[in-house]
Parts: structure tokens; C-alpha cells; sequence
């Protein structure tokens, strides 16, 4: 299965005083492309939270390498690293689309849990979901041409 890449293009109102993106975008770039990432394998995050699931965030960690400023595109690429069933983990690459410099790096866990804050097995509670899951560990996006 062919996943592309998610792409951003850099808004204003993302940068600092100095013309460069603040540090706390890079994290929601991270979850746009996680939400991305699902609906591409067919795990639209609407859809789970239609059949009551939810899925916060455990922990979140971003690298800084190089920085973005207004007007640029990056894209995210991400990768579903783990998944077993109850927690799952993607790591991202945000790339310069137009010269594929690496701007930064990060990971996020992730958890399903019932609406009402349950912990879930997807393997019991939804198999359709667990399947997509296990499918797409080890599949990246593809940086978009």
C-alpha cells in the first residue's frame, strides 16, 4: 500500500518573533500526520471514535534539527513503529518537501481506551480496527515527489 506523505505548508501565524516556527507546532504536525497516516491505511480516527474508541497520547518527543520558516512546505513522514493491540507508536521525519532537508525528528505513543477512559484491546473489542493496525506496522509514508 502506497501512504504519501503529509503535507504542510507553513503559516504565519506558526512562527516566532525571529520568522522561524515555533517548537510547539512541530507536535501538532505530528498529530495532522498521525490522523493522516490512519485515514490512509483505513483507520479514519472518526470512525473509531463512531465505535467509542479514543486514542491520547502517552508521551511525545520532538528532535530540532534544522528550522522551518514562514511560506515553506515540510512533509511528515511517518511510520507505525508498534502496535499490539492496546498501545501503538509512530515515529515522523519532517523533511523540507522542496530540498528533502531534515528539519526535525519525533515519536508518539499512543493508547485505545473506551470514551468513558477504559483501557481497550482492539484484538477483543474490534478486530476490523486491530487487523488495519497490524497490517501497516512497519509501513512509512512516501515523501510525495
Amino acid at each position: 500500500m502506497k501512504i504519501k506523505a503529509y503535507q504542510h505548508k507553513v503559516q504565519y501565524y506558526e512562527t516566532d518573533q525571529m520568522g522561524v516556527v515555533h517548537h510547539s507546532n512541530y507536535i501538532r504536525w505530528f498529530e495532522e500526520a498521525r490522523l493522516d497516516f490512519l485515514e490512509q491505511i483505513g483507520a479514519e480516527y472518526a470512525d473509531m471514535e463512531k465505535e467509542g474508541y479514543i486514542s491520547p497520547v502517552v508521551s511525545i518527543s520532538c528532535d530540532y534539527i534544522n528550522r522551518t520558516v514562514f511560506g515553506e512546505t515540510v512533509s511528515v513522514i511517518s511510520k507505525l513503529e508498534r502496535f499490539n493491540g492496546v498501545k501503538y507508536s509512530l515515529s515522523y521525519k519532517v523533511m523540507d518537501a522542496a530540498t528533502k532537508e531534515l528539519r526535525a525528528t519525533g515519536k508518539s505513543s499512543h493508547c485505545f481506551l473506551t470514551k468513558e477512559g477504559k483501557l481497550v484491546s482492539l484484538k477483543k473489542d474490534s478486530p476490523k480496527f486491530y487487523h488495519i493496525m497490524a497490517a501497516a506496522v512497519g509501513n512509512e509514508t512516501e515523501k510525495i515527489q
